[in-house]
């Protein structure tokens, strides 16, 4: 009530200019990536059939994007940093029917609010470039300089005016990883313009100009993703639709895999992935998302790109008929793919699994430990295994009854029995659950040198994760070294007690460790970083387990407090079939 008297007190006063440009300067500029984002837009309204993005400190210190597009009149330099002036948008509007990715005339405005701006252009008829300096939004110099037509910006010491700002950036390799996030989205969303992204440590990702949308996925999504996607292409409303969807094998654990633009405007829109992961029907697990890239052609008056001040999100006309079509198209797709039913890491695709899934189990056995190409790992003649009390029967009284384990399943699930019933164990679970306490206690993984060293193609995000995660990646037993420009080699890989991690892995847990981790676990960073390390390093299925290793692991979760009974990210460990339960199936009326 105090703070509210105080300010009841003070008159109403004009915020001064300078006041007002910063903070509106946080509508639009948030992070490094914001501002490669408007600068990469304006190059594109522009016409610029090449992108160059230069990165120092990861954004923080210096970006330069320049562009052969048509370039400002040295006239107009100070209008084009003026707040609202465009080139872009009559005076007096109309704001409908929009077709040019920027139009308010806040972004160049916005930046140099915030930093040491300069500002280089030469449109095709003038004979010099010329250029403005502005330091925190003041102009402090004209000046001319030789440049080719086009544009080049200047980005020094970002928030350098506003630390309490920049004091929230995280480091300058995460801020990287963003910042390549955002370039994939624009050129995937515009892929006719090519779009070149370095650092001072060298080249991060090359998009050449791409003739199709297949070519461009197969830039940002890995050189495998068109041997394991499929086309879709539809009528969408009044619009049309195409894209390139990965099968569902290749789901991910976070929906950012999924690309989407509106009439070449990259945006986030949850209804509309809800629509094409609605499409997919039962063929993606719950918790996974489709990956792909996919294109809506709109009436552009039609579609509202006002909604939202850094132009993330639209507003569509008839949103429903759009997401009805969209869910229609992608549905039709699943069933007509021929790649619908190919095995995860299948031998079109360099790696094992390209999102962290688990592999496919083998061929379900018509009897236990009768699967073609498996050891028998059952046999009728051997005593049942009787592991010590635990937890797993679920029962209430203190002395919980022994599990008798039976055996497994097809490489995927032990039974046991527990007193008065059945428990089925899933074994990828239980390992993960077992390995992610372990982790979390302060345990760490060893590491296992590989005699012949993997080599893998990094897409760039998963390179610019590298380096923004090199100590964590190594923490967990990876060892990983350049091998040519998009090749690393992997020398090592984490090992726990005597079972290593696929080399592969690397690029799974690189995905997720740049979303900071699993993202279906509600705890804080680390828990999610442990939990992508668990998952990774865990028994999968279809792997064949010894039956003394089954009794150690479900004595060692017996042994973790609370006795847990998902894994980290929410999947059963097991599940209790009672007598009871049994009796009803086989239509018994007692014991």
């Amino acid at each position: 009530m105090s703070g509210q008297s105080r300010s009841r007190s003070r008159p109403i006063r004009r915020l001064s200019p300078a006041t007002v440009d910063r903070i509106a300067a946080g509508e639009v500029v948030e992070r490094p990536a914001s501002v490669v984002k408007e600068l990469v837009e304006n190059a594109y309204d522009a016409g610029a059939r090449t992108v160059s993005v230069r990165l120092v400190g990861g954004g923080l210190d210096r970006i330069e994007v320049a562009d052969d597009g048509a370039g400002i009149p040295a006239g107009e330099l100070e209008l084009a940093v003026e707040r609202h002036a465009t080139s872009k948008l009559e005076p007096d509007g109309p704001i409908e029917g929009i077709l040019s990715l920027g139009f308010r005339g806040e972004a160049l405005a916005a930046i140099a609010a915030v930093s040491r701006f300069r500002l280089l252009s030469r449109p095709p008829n003038a004979e010099v470039a010329e250029g403005i300096e502005l330091v925190g939004g003041r102009v402090v110099e004209r000046f001319a300089e030789p440049r080719a037509p086009g544009t080049t910006v200047e980005v020094e010491g970002l928030f350098f005016n506003t630390p309490a700002r920049r004091k929230f950036l995280r480091s300058p390799a995460r801020e990287q990883v963003e910042v390549v996030r955002t370039v994939e989205q624009l050129y995937l969303a515009r892929p006719g313009t090519a779009i070149r992204l370095v650092s001072e440590a060298g080249e991060l990702a090359s998009y050449p100009a791409a003739a199709t949308l297949a070519e461009a996925a197969a830039r940002v999504l890995g050189p495998e993703f068109p041997l394991a996607s499929f086309p879709v292409q539809a009528e969408a409303g009044e619009g049309r639709l195409e894209g390139v969807l990965g099968v569902p094998a290749l789901a991910a654990p976070t929906s950012t895999g999924l690309f989407v633009s509106v009439n070449g405007r990259p945006v986030t829109s949850r209804t509309l992935g809800v629509a094409v992961r609605v499409g997919f029907g039962d063929t993606v697990p719950r918790h996974r998302f489709p990956v792909g890239v996919l294109w809506l052609s709109l009436d552009p008056s039609r579609v509202d790109v006002n909604v939202h001040p850094a132009k993330r999100e639209v507003r569509l006309a008839a949103p429903r008929d759009v997401e009805d079509a969209v869910r229609r198209a992608v549905a039709t797709a699943v069933v007509g793919s021929p790649r619908l039913n190919e095995p995860r890491g299948g031998s079109t695709l360099p790696r094992a699994s390209p999102t962290g899934a688990e592999p496919p189990s083998p061929p379900r056995p018509a009897g236990i430990g009768t699967a073609p190409g498996l050891p028998v790992q059952v046999q009728r003649t051997l005593p049942p295994w009787r592991a010590d009390a635990t937890a797993l029967s679920v029962a209430a009284a203190a002395d919980r009854p022994r599990l008798d384990l039976l055996g497994p399943i097809g490489a995927l699930y032990w039974v046991a029995s527990a007193g008065d019933g059945l428990v089925l164990v899933d074994q990828h679970a239980a390992s993960e659950r077992l390995l992610y306490d372990t982790l979390r206690a302060g345990g760490t993984l060893a590491r296992q040198g590989l005699v012949d060293p993997v080599a893998l193609t990094l897409t760039a995000a998963e390179r610019a994760a590298l380096a923004a995660h090199a100590e964590e990646v190594r923490a967990t037993g990876f060892e990983v070294e350049p091998f040519g420009p998009t090749m690393f080699r992997v020398l090592a890989v984490p090992s726990y007690r005597g079972r290593t991690v696929r080399a592969q892995a690397v690029a799974e847990l690189l995905r997720e460790l740049a979303e900071g981790g699993r993202p279906t676990l509600p705890d804080g960073l680390e828990e999610r970083r442990a939990a992508s390390i668990a998952c990774h390093a865990a028994i999968r299925a279809g792997d064949v387990v010894e039956r003394a290793r089954i009794a150690e692991i479900l004595s060692a979760l017996d042994r973790l407090p609370d006795r847990p009974r998902t894994c980290p990210h929410g999947r059963p460990i097991l599940v209790h079939l009672p007598r009871q339960r049994l009796d009803r199936w086989f239509l018994r009326s007692g014991g």
